[in-house]
């Protein structure tokens, strides 16, 4: 049962913590959301991260192996394949800041 000496709060005292209650989900449910835009942007920094240590690596390697000859192709596949490994781990860490952020 109800206590009889305690008092209720009036609809007038409630309304300043509903109102404040909904501008806080408001306000959260408008950081949360994910436009178009926030998403092409994403996925357009996840490829050049992942994509630029790549061709980085490509043209430091083919420009190694003019400088060096007798090499061949030797500098271009390695730094391709390290381009690959700090493109992947770029790519990681990107995923892994933007769940922080969340």
């Amino acid at each position: 049962m109800t206590e009889p000496n305690r008092p209720r709060p009036t609809d007038r005292q409630r309304l300043p913590d509903v109102i404040e209650g909904q501008v806080r989900r408001m306000i959260q449910a408008d950081k949360e959301r994910r436009t178009v835009l926030k998403q092409t942007v994403f996925l357009g920094t996840l490829g050049l991260v992942f994509i630029l240590p790549i061709v980085v690596g490509a043209y430091l390697g083919e420009w190694l192996d003019e400088a060096m000859p007798g090499y061949s192709m030797r500098w271009t596949l390695s730094l391709i394949v390290l381009g690959l490994g700090v493109g992947a781990m770029n790519v990681y860490l990107l995923f892994r800041d933007s769940e922080d952020g969340q």
